[in-house]
């Protein structure tokens, strides 16, 4: 494929999904990350299109929203690895809120082998998933359809999440930076995101390396009010996606990073070294360690030393 051609698919893909990632990119067009790295910035000097983190999006410095057959579609080794990990986290008998969105459709597909798990959801792709898990009980928020991501916004569901408690909800988004936090570009998804923000005790982010850096037009989640998030590893070439997790973990967002190859396996961002096992990362918005700064932590780390405390909760929930 001639240079000329080459770009031109590559600025119908942004076109047509609003951001790629590179690795997108070089395995549609069959070239390496390098090439593609090259014809992304002669396009960006031409006002085509922008550089992001390890990707490229839409002129005018906010992405906007792509609808699911686009989303479905993108970085789904990354989603894959992304949910085995997160996965992880949920334990027997909880009850926990899931947003809409293409990783959290993987996450719940991975639920259903959670015995007494309850899921409140405003996703119709969550609740698919679930629907043959007789383990499983699901709980559909109200709301209006939105056909782009089947998911129930507006003030249905908003309400019908009003005195709502659980143990943690998990959500996506279309960006996260560690300024502002977890961002969309739909308010009306913005609001309902909110709203099952409101209703846990912890907050987990699931987002892949793409996301990382991109800032979309309306915040859901600030960053403090983040406990965890589950990403990826990012290319070894995209250090300002590395820089990105570390701004997060400085903030206190505890960081669990799954291997891109959908085995699950945890590792620590391109050009960081591993940290210290005996350091405790601090908690979300609790007492830090004196003296001990927030770390990037492998998932493994991240997951043993939170066992204790979440079968506690969990026994505590019960007894309720």
């Amino acid at each position: 494929m001639f240079a000329a051609e080459r770009r031109q698919l590559i600025l119908e893909m942004v076109r047509a999904n609003g951001a790629v990632s590179l690795r997108e990119l070089a395995r549609v067009v069959q070239t390496s990350e390098v090439t593609v790295r090259r014809d992304v910035r002669a396009l960006e000097a031409e006002g085509l299109l922008d550089r992001r983190h390890g990707g490229a999006v839409l002129p005018g410095g906010f992405t906007r929203e792509s609808g699911f057959p686009q989303k479905s579609h993108l970085a789904t080794a990354e989603k894959t690895a992304i949910a085995d990990l997160a996965a992880g986290l949920v334990e027997e008998g909880e009850a926990i809120v899931v947003g809409a969105g293409t990783t959290t459709q993987e996450l719940a597909r991975r639920l259903a082998r959670v015995p007494g798990l309850t899921v409140v959801t405003n996703s119709l792709l969550v609740a698919q998933a679930l629907a043959h898990a007789n383990r499983v009980e699901v709980v559909m928020t109200g709301g209006t359809l939105r056909g782009s991501n089947y998911a129930l916004v507006g003030s249905g569901a908003e309400q019908s999440l009003q005195g709502l408690r659980v143990s943690r909800a998990f959500l996506s988004g279309s960006g996260l930076t560690a300024e502002r936090g977890l961002s969309t570009s739909n308010m009306l998804s913005a609001s309902v995101d909110r709203a099952l923000v409101q209703a846990a005790a912890e907050v987990v982010v699931l987002a892949d390396h793409t996301k990382l850096g991109a800032d979309t037009m309306f915040q859901t989640v600030p960053t403090d009010v983040i406990t965890r998030l589950v990403t990826d590893e990012p290319p070894a070439q995209d250090d300002r996606a590395a820089t990105e997790l570390q701004a997060l973990a400085d903030q206190g967002v505890q960081i669990a990073v799954a291997g891109a190859g959908g085995s699950g396996g945890d590792t620590v961002p391109a050009g960081r070294q591993p940290p210290r096992r005996d350091v405790p990362l601090p908690g979300p918005r609790r007492g830090q360690v004196p003296g001990a700064g927030p770390q990037l932590r492998s998932a493994a780390a991240v997951l043993g030393d939170q066992a204790q405390s979440e079968r506690a909760r969990v026994a505590d929930m019960r007894r309720r």
